[in-house]
């Protein structure tokens, strides 16, 4: 049994979550997690909403309300809608507490002290019209080095490359769109320079295991041919206070919103062992060389993955060129796989909801339900190449796939088990056609299995479906329902049982793509309560404050072994109703005239 903490990136509270986002970081870090946790791995799953830096700070002044308030609103909204989609996080909180506060300051007293916090005068950007600070994620130009158009002040999501505001080529604010002026500021810098030989032995060691996606060790590899020295400080006035004599009251000066949003994965696990009573039980996911990491988000955040953050933990350990100790915290472990996913896209376009192109996870699963949601993310979602989001296939995928193919299986075998027998019969000899069928189900788990650890989830899904696909033809070749009178009836038991055993292992290779709808099968085929533990949303107290907020968590001590179960003879099946629902193909021009309204009405509104 290993320790594997699944880290999984933390949405920014500036507005609900679209499905493009849940494709990236949420579906298949909950499909990875509980499989592990099947498997019988020690799983720590983490994450939550990511609340500092301008964005929220600016729609906050946009709406006449507080930078906390903002966040206190979409934390509870994204956590609602990740709890409804099933994703099984021991703990989903938010960077807001003080607990992250302490942690994240920690983690920058330690670097500096290690000397890789390193200040530096630098040009910092000012609004002409207001004489405020404009953050350079708020700055826009082209990319000096590829002539990409929409760069940001702070790096180049074409080219990956890491830049100053003041480097861009004819640079605007992406407020209002004005021309900024540049001033000198003073910040501190993680000298990354210093850090760049042990992040190239790190990544070394990674490519070499050769679990890594390829796109995610190229474009890792290469941020190191241009590495220098990069802010940890802004000048902004919502956010971590910088936690050192000179500082700290400066109500202007403030963390970097991604340094301390990297450090929530510790934060999380350190608040996740407190909550437990056992305030030291973190470490066994962080200074365990054995312990495994993975770590789930879109490829535009490799950078802050694959670079920054594990910059970070080398700093903190004194593991660069100035060398250092190790704070309280001691030698945290660095990532040991980064599984980032590529772009999805909607109806052939990018999702925009400034011009109201997107569809929200909670508009899904309010008309459709997680199940054909998380099917199409895990179907064909962007896992290693950008994928686009259509209603037609969403809804052709759910009916021809999910509904006709498994569902039917499913359904086909309880009706038939209730009308001849109600309940599983027991079996008589196999034929060579049954041994087949339960031999193709037993395998499918060494190789289901085997894709899901190394994230592979199209694949395994695929395979999930292909041993449906078996199961079905089976149907066809017994034909059970010609099975009839006392001479075959033995016969029929036994098709009918192996039909059972198969369903219910099916259901088992279905359960960490699907764990709504292997509950639901898991009751048809005559289980009791949940076959799967679902998370729950509860709210809990500040651990040093006052404050409420909503977290996700979990039980999950019963989950079921990551194996092919007997079934019981003698198990009550009644006649089923259909376990997932089959939507009538109109509602694909529905939805794309609801699409074209909502552009619609955020173009008259931006007018």
């Amino acid at each position: 049994m290993s320790k594997v903490l699944s880290a999984v990136a933390w949405p920014y509270t500036n507005g609900p979550r679209h499905i493009g986002h849940v494709a990236g970081f949420g579906v298949p870090s909950d499909v990875f997690s509980r499989y592990m946790r099947m498997a019988g791995h020690d799983v720590l799953m983490v994450s939550g909403t990511d609340e500092h830096g301008t964005p929220i700070l600016v729609l906050a002044e946009k709406e006449g309300v507080t930078p906390q308030e903002v966040a206190d609103r979409y934390n509870r909204v994204i956590a609602t809608d990740l709890t409804d989609l099933g994703l099984a996080y021991d703990l989903f909180t938010r960077t807001t507490t003080r607990n992250h506060y302490l942690v994240a300051q920690e983690l920058f007293v330690g670097c500096h002290a290690n000397g890789y916090m390193i200040e530096q005068t630098t040009r910092g950007a000012i609004s002409p019209s207001t004489g405020r600070t404009l953050p350079d994620r708020y700055i826009e130009g082209t990319c000096p080095i590829c002539s990409y158009p929409e760069a940001r002040g702070d790096q180049c999501d074409n080219c990956g490359n890491q830049l100053d505001a003041d480097e861009l080529i004819n640079p605007r604010s992406k407020i209002n769109g004005e021309t900024p002026e540049f001033v000198e500021t003073q910040h501190f810098f993680l000298d990354l320079p210093a850090l760049a030989d042990a992040l190239s032995e790190w990544l070394d060691e990674r490519e070499a295991s050769g679990t890594w996606r390829p796109n995610v060790i190229k474009f890792s590899k290469n941020l190191l041919e241009d590495v220098r020295p990069r802010a940890m400080t802004r000048d902004i006035d919502w956010g971590i206070p910088v936690p050192l004599d000179g500082w700290r009251d400066n109500p202007n000066k403030r963390l970097y919103v991604w340094f301390d949003a990297v450090i929530g994965y510790l934060s999380a696990s350190i608040e996740w062992a407190r909550r437990l009573g056992e305030p030291e039980r973190w470490r066994e996911w962080w200074n365990d060389p054995d312990a495994v990491s993975y770590y789930f988000q879109g490829k535009d955040n490799i950078t802050f993955h694959s670079q920054i953050w594990p910059a970070e933990l080398l700093a903190y350990a004194g593991r660069g060129s100035r060398g250092g100790e190790p704070g309280d915290y001691g030698v945290l472990d660095l990532p040991t796989e980064v599984v980032a996913s590529e772009f999805m896209t909607m109806e052939g376009r990018q999702f925009s909801t400034s011009r109201g192109h997107v569809i929200y996870v909670r508009e899904v699963l309010d008309r459709y339900g997680p199940d054909p949601l998380r099917y199409f993310i895990c179907a064909a979602g962007p896992e290693n190449q950008d994928s686009d989001f259509t209603w037609a296939e969403f809804i052709q995928r759910n009916n021809s796939e999910l509904v006709a193919g498994w569902g039917n299986l499913v359904n086909r075998t309880a009706s038939m088990i209730a009308k001849s027998f109600g309940e599983i019969p027991p079996r008589g000899p196999l034929e060579p056609v049954d041994e087949a069928l339960l031999a193709t189900v037993r395998d499918a788990f060494d190789t289901v299995g085997g894709l899901i650890e190394r994230q592979r989830f199209k694949q395994g899904i695929g395979e999930v479906m292909r041993v449906v696909g078996d199961a079905n033809k089976y149907v066809t070749e017994t034909e059970p329902f010609k099975l009839k009178g006392d001479d075959q009836r033995e016969r029929l038991g036994t098709v009918l049982h192996v039909l059972a055993q198969a369903v219910v292992c099916i259901n088992t290779l279905m359960a960490p793509f699907l764990p709504h709808g292997a509950n639901r099968v898991h009751r048809v085929m005559g289980g009791t309560g949940d076959f799967v533990p679902m998370p729950r949303l509860e709210d809990v107290t500040d651990l040093d404050g006052d404050e409420s907020y909503p977290i996700i968590t979990g039980e999950y001590s019963s989950t079921p072994r990551w194996e092919c179960t007997s079934v019981v003879v003698g198990t009550p099946i009644a006649k089923p109703t259909p376990v997932f629902t089959k939507f009538d193909p109109a509602v694909v021009e529905e939805e794309i005239e609801r699409m074209r309204r909502g552009e619609g009405d955020e173009a008259v509104a931006g007018a």
